[in-house]
C-alpha cells in the first residue's frame, strides 16, 4: 500500500486494494469475530486475492474490473474506513447508456466481517428466496458495516456513500435507483426509504424487525421516549409513501417480522388511504403502496410474490422518478426533512409530528400548502412561482430557484434564503447527542492537568469504550487528535467531540462559559442546579461556538447501550444534555439528569 500510494495510483483502484489490508487489520484487532474454521480459510483466500490485486496495480494491469461480479471499495468520510461493496452487472450492460440501480441491504450477519462479505459475494449463490429478474439493472450489495446497528448511523451512511461510489464508476440513471432489503435489511430499508422518500424511484421491503423499545422500557423518561420517534416508530412515517412507490412483503407465518408491513399499512389507512384486494395482495388507494404475503411461508419469499415484486420493480424502473406536483411529507426531526421540492427546516417542537401538504398548479405558478408544527419551510423549483397560499394566507412572491417562508405566531412571511439567524434547531443541527455521529467527527483527547483526576479518567474510559465498540461493530476507527494538535480547520471539517474537563482539555477550557452550563473546579451548574465537580460533569451536544455550522459534543460518544451497536435500533439515552457521575472502574458513568434543549438550544424553562 505504501508503494502504491507513493506512486500516485488512481485513488479508486488504490481503495480496491486497500480494502483487503483494512479487512486483515480488522481481523487482527478483533479475532473473535471469526465465526468458525471456514471463516479463517475464507479470510486467507480473500487476503491472497488482495495481494494479487496489489501486484496487478503495481504493474498497472488491474484485472478485477472485468466480469459481471466485482468487488470495489470506497473511503468513508465519516471515519476514513475503507469499506467494500459488491456490484453485479447485467448480462447486456452497455456503459454508454444510463442504467438502473438496485441497492440491496442484506439481513442480519453477525459474523460477516469484510473478508466474509467479499468471499460470500464472489463464491456463494444465494439460497432460499427466488432470484430477482434481470431487467437490465446493476445491483449494488452494500456492506453496511456488518449490521450497522440495523442500518442506522454508520450503517445508514454506508448506503449513501456506496451509491455515490458506484455513480463515480458506472453510468447510473439517477432517476432509476431502487432500494431493496429483507429481514434486518428490510428494517434498514423501512428506515432509509421513509426518511429519504425522494432518493429512490421505489422501495421493495421484505420483513424488518419492529421496535418494541417503549414497551420493554416502562422506566424511560419523556425525553427518551421522544427520541424513539426519530426512527423507532417507522409505521408512523408511512405517510411518506405518498411520493414513494413501496412494496412491503412478508411470509404469512413470519410472525416476528410480519408486523412491520401490517403496521405501515394500518397507519396509511388511518391517514385516509385504505387498502383493497385479496389479503395476500393489497393495494393502497391514493398512495403507491403494495402489500403482499407469501402464503404458507415463514421468513422468505414465495415464487408468486417474487413474480409480483419483479413486475413492481420493472414498472417503476421503467417509469423512473419525476418531481411530483403534490407532496405529502412528515417528519419528527429536521435531520430527515426533505422530499423533492419541499424542506421542513424549522419545527415548532421537535419529536412531535410535523408535516406539509403541498400542491402546485399552473406550471408552478401557484402553490397551496397546509402545514403542521412548522416554523420554517423552504420551497425549490420555484422559478415560475407567483403566488403561495399557506395555511389560509396568500403571499405574493417573486420567482426564484428557492423561496423560504417563516412563521411567527400564526403568520407566514417570505424570508431571506439561507440559514436562520441566531441559534435554532435546523437540519443536521438539532440533536440529540447521537446525531453527531451521522457525519464526520473528530475525537479530541485531553493532554493537560485535570481539575479532577477521577472525572478525567472517567471521560478517558468513556472515549476508549466508544472507540472500541465503533471499531468492532462499525469497522473503522474514529479520527482522533490530542487537544494540542487540533486546528481551526478541524472545527470547520468535523463535529468535534471533546473529552476531559477545562483543566485537561484546552478546547473545553476555551468553550467554558460559552455553553449552557457553568463549570468550576468545585462545581458544575446547569439550569440552576449545582453539582460537585469532583465526581459530576456535563455531557452534551451543542452548536459549536467556534464554528456554529457544526456540533461540539462533550464527554461522550453514542449514548446507546453496548448491544445497540450490533442490534436493530440502539436508543439514544441522554437526549441533548446530561449531568453524569463518575463510576469507578466503569466505562459508562452513572446518569444523574438529562433532557432536551428547546428549539433555540436553550434549557427548557
Amino acid at each position: 500500500m505504501k508503494e502504491l500510494k507513493t506512486k500516485g495510483a488512481q485513488p479508486e483502484l488504490v481503495a480496491d486494494v486497500e480494502v483487503y489490508a483494512h479487512a486483515g487489520q480488522m481481523l487482527l484487532e478483533y479475532p473473535d469475530m471469526f465465526g468458525d474454521q471456514a471463516a479463517i480459510e475464507h479470510a486467507f483466500t480473500t487476503l491472497d486475492q488482495g495481494i494479487e490485486r496489489g501486484q496487478q496495480l503495481q504493474s498497472n494491469s488491474p484485472k478485477w474490473n472485468e466480469g459481471r461480479k466485482q468487488i470495489h471499495a470506497y473511503t468513508s468520510e465519516i471515519d476514513g474506513a475503507v469499506l467494500p461493496y459488491a456490484i453485479t452487472l447485467p448480462g447486456n450492460y452497455d456503459p454508454s447508456k444510463p442504467t438502473r440501480l438496485y441497492v440491496l441491504l442484506h439481513g442480519r450477519q453477525n459474523t460477516a466481517t469484510e473478508t466474509e462479505f467479499i468471499y460470500n459475494q464472489l463464491n456463494r449463490r444465494r439460497a432460499g428466496n427466488p432470484p430477482v429478474a434481470d431487467q437490465g439493472q446493476i445491483q449494488l450489495d452494500c456492506f453496511g458495516r456488518i449490521n450497522g446497528a440495523g442500518w442506522h448511523w454508520a450503517g445508514e451512511r454506508d448506503v449513501f456513500e456506496a451509491i455515490a461510489a458506484v455513480k463515480q464508476r458506472y453510468n447510473i440513471d439517477d432517476q432509476r435507483i431502487i432500494l431493496r432489503g429483507f429481514s434486518q435489511g428490510g428494517e434498514g430499508a423501512w428506515h432509509i426509504s421513509l426518511h429519504h422518500p425522494d432518493r429512490f424511484a421505489a422501495a421493495e421491503i421484505g420483513a424488518g424487525t419492529v421496535s418494541h423499545t417503549a414497551e420493554q422500557h416502562p422506566e424511560f423518561k419523556p425525553y427518551q421516549l421522544s427520541t424513539l420517534r426519530i426512527w423507532e416508530n417507522i409505521s408512523e412515517w408511512a405517510l411518506n409513501i405518498h411520493n414513494l412507490p413501496l412494496a412491503g412483503h412478508d411470509g404469512e407465518t413470519d410472525l416476528g417480522q410480519l408486523e412491520s408491513s401490517l403496521r405501515a399499512r394500518a397507519q396509511l389507512e388511518k391517514e385516509g388511504f385504505p387498502s383493497v384486494g385479496e389479503p395476500d395482495y393489497l393495494r393502497s388507494q391514493g398512495v403507491p403502496g403494495l402489500w403482499m404475503q407469501s402464503l404458507a411461508t415463514d421468513h422468505g419469499t414465495s415464487p408468486l410474490v417474487r413474480q409480483r415484486l419483479d413486475a413492481f420493480l420493472k414498472e417503476h424502473g421503467d417509469r423512473g422518478q419525476s418531481s411530483p406536483d403534490h407532496i405529502r411529507f412528515l417528519t419528527y426531526t429536521t435531520r430527515y426533512n426533505r422530499s423533492y421540492w419541499v424542506s421542513l427546516d424549522g419545527l415548532a417542537r421537535h419529536y412531535e409530528r410535523a408535516e406539509v401538504d403541498a400542491q402546485r398548479t399552473g406550471g408552478g405558478a401557484s402553490y397551496e400548502l397546509k402545514t403542521k408544527n412548522l416554523t420554517r419551510l423552504v420551497l425549490r423549483e420555484t422559478t415560475n412561482a407567483r403566488e403561495i397560499k399557506i395555511d389560509g394566507q396568500t403571499l405574493a412572491v417573486t420567482a426564484a430557484p428557492e423561496i423560504t417562508l417563516d412563521r411567527t405566531g400564526t403568520t407566514w412571511t417570505v424570508a431571506k434564503n439561507g440559514p436562520v439567524s441566531g441559534l435554532h434547531k435546523t437540519h443536521a443541527l438539532q440533536g440529540p447527542i447521537d446525531d453527531a455521529f451521522l457525519d464526520p467527527f473528530l475525537l479530541v483527547r485531553p493532554t493537560g492537568t485535570p481539575w479532577n483526576e477521577a472525572v478525567n479518567q472517567q471521560t478517558l474510559r468513556t472515549m476508549a469504550r466508544f472507540e472500541r465498540l465503533w471499531g468492532r461493530f462499525f469497522r473503522g476507527h474514529p479520527f482522533i487528535k490530542d487537544d494540542k494538535d487540533v486546528t481551526a480547520a478541524d472545527f470547520a471539517k468535523y463535529h468535534v467531540v471533546l473529552f476531559g474537563d477545562p483543566g485537561s482539555n484546552r478546547w473545553v477550557a476555551k468553550l467554558n462559559g460559552k455553553l449552557p452550563f457553568k463549570w468550576t473546579p468545585e462545581s458544575v451548574t446547569l439550569g440552576g442546579q449545582i453539582y460537585a465537580s469532583n465526581e459530576n460533569y456535563p455531557a452534551l451536544i451543542y452548536p459549536n461556538p467556534l464554528h456554529p455550522a457544526n456540533y461540539v459534543v462533550l464527554n461522550t460518544g453514542l449514548t446507546i447501550e453496548d448491544q445497540g451497536y450490533n442490534g436493530d435500533y440502539g436508543t439514544p439515552l441522554w437526549g441533548d444534555y446530561a449531568i453524569v457521575k463518575v463510576k469507578p472502574g466503569a466505562a459508562v458513568p452513572d446518569l444523574v439528569t438529562a433532557g432536551l434543549f428547546d428549539e433555540n438550544w436553550e434549557l427548557p424553562k
